[in-house]
C-alpha cells in the first residue's frame, strides 16, 4: 500500500520535540485523574485490571484520529508514529502507578491500622509496636476528613502528615522501578532479537500508529470493532434504561444453580463470561496456552468435586484445595526454570560490561549492574533504618518478589497472558513455609506492612517497561533515552497519583461516596495479620505438600514439552489456572480458542491471519465503548456500565 506524502516521515533520525513532551505530560496527568476518579470514586470501569490498560488505548485511538486529520490540513503540526508511541507509553506508565495494584492500594493501607484500631480490639497490643511507623499515617485529625469526605486536602495541618510516609514510599518504590529497568535492559536484546518473543500485548498499539494506515482500512478490524461496540453499547443502555434488553452472559453470569447438590456443588461458585476483549485477547496467545489456561481452570474445579467425593473438604482438612499453595509452588517453579534459561543472558551482559572487548551495549550493561548494586544498597538502608526485617527474611522476601517480577515479565512478553495472581505473594509463601514460629511477630508485621505493592501484579511496572522498550525498538528510539523517559514519567506519575488520590478521597470520603476505595487492601494487610497471629496453629500441614505439588506439576509439564514436540498442555496454563488469573476469563478464552482452532483447521493459517485484525477490533471496540460509558459517568455523575466484572 502506498504511503501518501502527508503521512509520517521514516522512523530513522527521530528526535523528541518539546511539544511532544508537553503532550505526553498533559495526557499522562489527564489519564491519571480519569483513572483515579473512575476507579476510586465510581468504580465503574476497571481501567487497570486487564493486561492491556483500557483508557490509554482509547486515548491513543483519539490521538491517531486527530493526527490523521492534521496530516491533511496542517502537516507541520502532526505527530510522527514514534511520537504517538511515546504518548501511549507515557499514559501507560502513569496508569501503572494510578492503577488497582499500585498506589491505590497504598492509599487503602496508609491510615488503615490507625483508623480501624478504634473498633478492632487487640490490634494495638498484638502488633502495633512492630509496624514501621514512618511509613504510615497516624494523625486522626487528618484521617477523619479522609475517611468521611466533604473536604479538600489543601490544608497544611493535613498535608504535612502525608509528606513523610509518601516521600519514604516514593524513594522505596522508585528504587524498585529503577532496578526493574536495569533487569529489563539486561534481557532486552536476547528476548527481542535472539529469541524473538512475540510481545502480543503491544501488537494493537503498534498497529494503530502504523503510518500505512492498513489497520484502519481493514474491514475485518471494523467488523470486530462494531461487534464489540454494539454488545457493550446494548448492555450499557440496559443499565440506564432497565426496560431495554441486555446480554447478561457477557459478564460473569452465575451458573451455580446448575450444580445444587454435592459433590458437584463443591465447585461453586462458577461463572461464565464472554467478554469481547477477552475473546480477542486469547486470539493473540499461542494456541497451547489459550487451551491450557481454561483447561486447567476446569480441572481445578473438577478436582474440588473429586475432593468433595473423597471427603477432603471437611472441616478437619481446612484449606482444601490449597490453591494459594498450588499457585505459589507453580509460579516459583516457573521462575526458577526461567532463571535457569536466562542465565546466559545475564552472564553475557556481565562479561560484556566488565571485559575489555568493545561492544555497543558495554556502557549500558555496566550502568545496569551498577544500578542494581545501588538499588540493593538503598533497599538495605531502608531495611536497616525503617523496616527492621531480619536479614534472611528481607533477602527471601525481595528474592521472591524479583523472581516473580521477572517471571511475569517473561510470561507477558512471550504469551500475553493475564496475570492477576492474587494467591501468590512473598508474604504468604514465607508464612506457609516458615509459619509464625519461624518468622516471629515482628517480621510478619513488617511483611504485611509491605503487602500493598505485591498483593496483585496487574499494574506491575516491569512488564510494562519491557513492552515500552520493545515498542521503542520498533521505532528506532534510543534505548538509553527511552530509559530516561520512563524514569522521568515514573517520578512525575508518582507525585500526580498521590495528589489525585488525596484530592478524590478527601472530597468524596473513603468511607463515604468512594465506591472503589481500596479498604480491603488495609484489611488484608492488618486484619489478616491479626488472624494469623491468633489462628496460625490451626493451619493445616498439607499446605507444604500442595506447594511442592504445584512446583512438580510445572516441572513435569516443562520436562514433557522438552521431549514431546506439540504437547498441548503448557506449564504456564497450569500456573494461571490455579492462581485466580483466569477465573473471570476462562469461558471467553475457551470460546476464543475454539474460534481460532476452527479457523486454522478449516481455513489454514491464511484464515487465521484474516482473523487477527478482527480480534484486535474486538479489543479496541470493547475498550472504546467502556471508555465512553466512563466519560458519561464523569459528565453526568451517574454510574454506568462496566465492560469488565
Amino acid at each position: 500500500m502506498q504511503v501518501s506524502a502527508t503521512e509520517a516521515p521514516p522512523k530513522e533520525g527521530f528526535s523528541l520535540r518539546a511539544r511532544t513532551l508537553a503532550l505526553c505530560l498533559l495526557l499522562m496527568v489527564a489519564n491519571i485523574f480519569w483513572i483515579t476518579v473512575i476507579e476510586v470514586r465510581w468504580y465503574s470501569l476497571d481501567v487497570t485490571s486487564l493486561p492491556i490498560f483500557i483508557t490509554p488505548i482509547f486515548c491513543l485511538m483519539v490521538a491517531v484520529g486527530v493526527n490523521r486529520w492534521l496530516w491533511r490540513v496542517r502537516p507541520a503540526w502532526a505527530l510522527r508514529p514514534a511520537e504517538l508511541v511515546l504518548l501511549y507509553i507515557a499514559m501507560v506508565t502513569g496508569a501503572v502507578f494510578a492503577g488497582h495494584d499500585m498506589l491505590q492500594n497504598l492509599f487503602g493501607a496508609l491510615g488503615h491500622a490507625q483508623w480501624r484500631s478504634q473498633v478492632e480490639t487487640g490490634w494495638r497490643e498484638r502488633f502495633f509496636e512492630y509496624i514501621p511507623k514512618p511509613l504510615f499515617v497516624w494523625d486522626m485529625d487528618a484521617l477523619r476528613p479522609y475517611y468521611y469526605g466533604g473536604s479538600l486536602p489543601y490544608r497544611w495541618e493535613w498535608l504535612r502528615v502525608w509528606v513523610l510516609p509518601l516521600t519514604l514510599w516514593a524513594g522505596f518504590i522508585l528504587t524498585l522501578v529503577g532496578m526493574f529497568l536495569c533487569l529489563n535492559y539486561l534481557v532486552l536484546d536476547r528476548w527481542t532479537r535472539e529469541e524473538r518473543l512475540a510481545f502480543p500485548l503491544v501488537q494493537l498499539p503498534l498497529a494503530m500508529v502504523e503510518p500505512s494506515g492498513a489497520f484502519w482500512q481493514s474491514k475485518a478490524m471494523w467488523a470486530g470493532f462494531t461487534t464489540a461496540l454494539a454488545v457493550s453499547g446494548l448492555n450499557g443502555l440496559h443499565v440506564l434504561v432497565p426496560s431495554l434488553p441486555s446480554l447478561p452472559w457477557i459478564k460473569q453470569y452465575d451458573i451455580s444453580f446448575l450444580f445444587p447438590d454435592r459433590p458437584w456443588s463443591a465447585m461453586n461458585p462458577i461463572r461464565i463470561a464472554t467478554y469481547p476483549f477477552a475473546i480477542g485477547l486469547v486470539y493473540l496467545m499461542p494456541p497451547d496456552l489459550g487451551f491450557s489456561a481454561w483447561f486447567f481452570f476446569v480441572m481445578r474445579k473438577l478436582f474440588q468435586v473429586f475432593g468433595a467425593t473423597m471427603g477432603w473438604d471437611s472441616a478437619e482438612n481446612r484449606g482444601f484445595p490449597f490453591l494459594n499453595e498450588q499457585a505459589a509452588g507453580a509460579w516459583l517453579a516457573l521462575g526458577l526454570i526461567l532463571l535457569a534459561r536466562a542465565r546466559h543472558a545475564f552472564s553475557d551482559a556481565w562479561r560484556i560490561a566488565w571485559s575489555r572487548e568493545g561492544h555497543p551495549n558495554k556502557a549500558l550493561f555496566r550502568a545496569c549492574w551498577l544500578g542494581l548494586a545501588g538499588g540493593i544498597g538503598v533497599l538495605t538502608l531502608y531495611n536497616a533504618f525503617v523496616l527492621h526485617l531480619s536479614g534472611w527474611v528481607a533477602a527471601l522476601f525481595f528474592g521472591i518478589y524479583f523472581l516473580l517480577a521477572l517471571t511475569i515479565t517473561r510470561v507477558r512478553a512471550e504469551l500475553g497472558a493475564p496475570h492477576e495472581i492474587y494467591f501468590v505473594n512473598p508474604q504468604r509463601i514465607l508464612f506457609d513455609v516458615f509459619t509464625l514460629r519461624g518468622l516471629g511477630t515482628e517480621n510478619l508485621t513488617v511483611l504485611q506492612s509491605l503487602y500493598w505493592f505485591n498483593r496483585g501484579y496487574r499494574c506491575h511496572p516491569m512488564p510494562n517497561q519491557l513492552e515500552s522498550l520493545r515498542m521503542a525498538q520498533e521505532h528506532h528510539l534510543s534505548p538509553v533515552k527511552m530509559g530516561i523517559f520512563l524514569l522521568g514519567c515514573s517520578v512525575v506519575a508518582f507525585g500526580v497519583v498521590c495528589w489525585a488520590n488525596l484530592h478524590v478521597t478527601y472530597l468524596y470520603g473513603a468511607e463515604g461516596e468512594c465506591l472503589g476505595f481500596k479498604n480491603w487492601v488495609g484489611q488484608e494487610s492488618f486484619g489478616r495479620l491479626d488472624s494469623w497471629l491468633q489462628n496460625e496453629p490451626f493451619r493445616h500441614p498439607n499446605r507444604w505438600y500442595y506447594l511442592a505439588g504445584g512446583a512438580l506439576v510445572v516441572a513435569g509439564l516443562s520436562a514433557i514439552r522438552s521431549v514431546v514436540p506439540g504437547f498441548p498442555l503448557h506449564p504456564t496454563g497450569y500456573a494461571l489456572g490455579v492462581s485466580f488469573a483466569v477465573d473471570y476469563f476462562w469461558f471467553a478464552f475457551m470460546l476464543g480458542w475454539v474460534l481460532k482452532m476452527a479457523l486454522i483447521r478449516f481455513g489454514g493459517w491464511y484464515a487465521h491471519r484474516l482473523g487477527y485484525p478482527f480480534a484486535l477490533g474486538l479489543i479496541l471496540g470493547d475498550f472504546t465503548m467502556g471508555s465512553l460509558w466512563s466519560l458519561i459517568t464523569l459528565a453526568f455523575q451517574v454510574p454506568t456500565y462496566r465492560i469488565y466484572i
